[in-house]
């Protein structure tokens, strides 16, 4: 029931031995066998060749992880015993244990040893906990200051009531990343639970402080469904954004703010604006302007909808909203957010105005020159039977028609 830690960035060498075992029955005999050494230390090793095989020690070498070890680092203390030093030994390359093996000269094995390397777990630290929907509990943590053992280590999450019962173990790793746990049901509300993470290797063990914590204060939920992202009329600088609560709190007693992030298309970059109490407030209670620094308004209450204002015309938009639970049956935390719900897109209206609009009579030629090809359209859809009959004869009868038309020239925006 226990989590075994590989430390994430430490590698095999391509040239590595294989697992380390120890042999069961040897012609030989390493000693001392399968030593756990803190790193820094020295070792000397013996092998000593049975009786029944006729080596004597020049005829032994030693390798460490399939390499050879230099004879300079050996001595023979007796007709079939030979040592080698290790001095300063480094951190094991592989946490089953380094392989220490010694050979006969036609390089046969022996006998070997698993030689463990390392230093003790360090205190696990900044446990964090959430419970998706008050159904579950998912914690995480972080392994000490360095984290790195060198050797096989365990984490283990425990908890239990506070008060009264008996200590739990936790049975689901990684659910949440590398250092976490989850624990799915058999939960109490109203009561707290004490949390601690264990450390343990074969140098030895240790434990994180105890946090304390109520499941009621560090709910978070799904993120809110149903988002829907449309225009305000023909406002050209703002969007109408609505959204529905998240589904399994609907039926709870809580309070609920929100956030809204919103990008551009062509931009990588998300401005969060605030929750507002719906459309009517505007610009006033949920916009952010994209020209200005992202700003956050948190408004407490459980409305569901919100405009975004100071927009660019004629933009394509993506916003995504989420949700922070808080003051559930009276609690007084903070609440945890949500993740974000899966972006919406919509596009604000195109400005009418254009380039050069400063001058009022180009300001009027470009109305005009709008109105009749509004005009052409709609008296094409009329009068022209699929694409092939499009051209410029086409336009030249639209012309004749127009001329003969009774309507005068200021009245040529109206549709026929």
């Amino acid at each position: 029931p226990r989590h075994t830690h590989t430390a994430p960035h430490q590698t095999l060498p391509t040239d590595s031995a294989p697992l380390c075992v120890s042999p069961a029955a040897d012609p030989a005999v390493i000693s001392p066998q399968d030593p756990t050494l803190l790193i820094g230390s020295s070792l000397v090793a013996t092998c000593t060749v049975s009786p029944d095989f006729p080596l004597k020690a020049e005829d032994l070498y030693w390798t460490l992880n399939g390499r050879r070890l230099p004879a300079a680092s050996y001595a023979a203390l007796g007709p079939s015993t030979l040592s080698v030093a290790l001095a300063r030994l480094n951190g094991s390359r592989q946490q089953s244990g380094d392989n220490l093996v010694c050979h006969s000269r036609d390089g046969g094995i022996l006998a070997g040893s698993c030689l463990y390397v390392g230093l003790p777990p360090e205190k696990p630290v900044n446990i964090t906990c959430w419970s998706k929907n008050m159904k579950d509990l998912t914690c995480k943590w972080a392994p000490g200051t360095e984290g790195e053992t060198f050797l096989h280590t365990n984490y283990t999450l425990k908890y239990k009531r506070r008060w009264y019962g008996q200590d739990n173990t936790c049975q689901e790793y990684h659910t949440a990343g590398t250092y976490s746990c989850h624990i799915p049901k058999d939960l109490a509300l109203f009561t707290p639970y004490e949390i601690w993470v264990e450390a343990s290797n074969r140098l030895g063990v240790a434990v994180s402080d105890v946090v304390m914590l109520d499941i009621l204060d560090v709910v978070t939920t799904d993120p809110p469904s149903d988002v829907h992202v449309s225009r305000v009329g023909d406002l050209e600088d703002q969007l109408s954004v609505r959204w529905s609560s998240p589904p399994a709190l609907k039926d709870f007693l809580f309070q609920a703010k929100y956030q809204i992030q919103y990008r551009v298309e062509d931009s990588s970059e998300w401005k969060v604006g605030g929750h507002g109490r719906g459309a009517a407030r505007g610009a006033r209670g949920c916009g952010c302007c994209p020209l200005l620094p992202p700003q956050v308004v948190d408004d407490v209450g459980n409305q569901t909808s919100c405009r975004l204002a100071g927009l660019r015309p004629g933009t394509v938009y993506f916003v995504q909203v989420r949700c922070n639970p808080f003051s559930i049956y009276g609690s007084k935390k903070a609440g945890i957010w949500s993740d974000w719900s899966n972006p919406t897109a919509a596009s604000t209206p195109r400005s009418e105005r254009v380039a050069g609009g400063c001058d009022p009579k180009g300001g009027e030629q470009n109305t005009t020159l709008r109105r009749e090809l509004k005009q052409f359209f709609g008296w094409v859809k009329k009068h022209a039977y699929g694409c092939s009959n499009l051209g410029i004869k086409l336009y030249d009868q639209w012309r004749v028609w127009l001329q003969k038309s009774h309507k005068t020239r200021n009245q040529v925006g109206k549709e026929p």
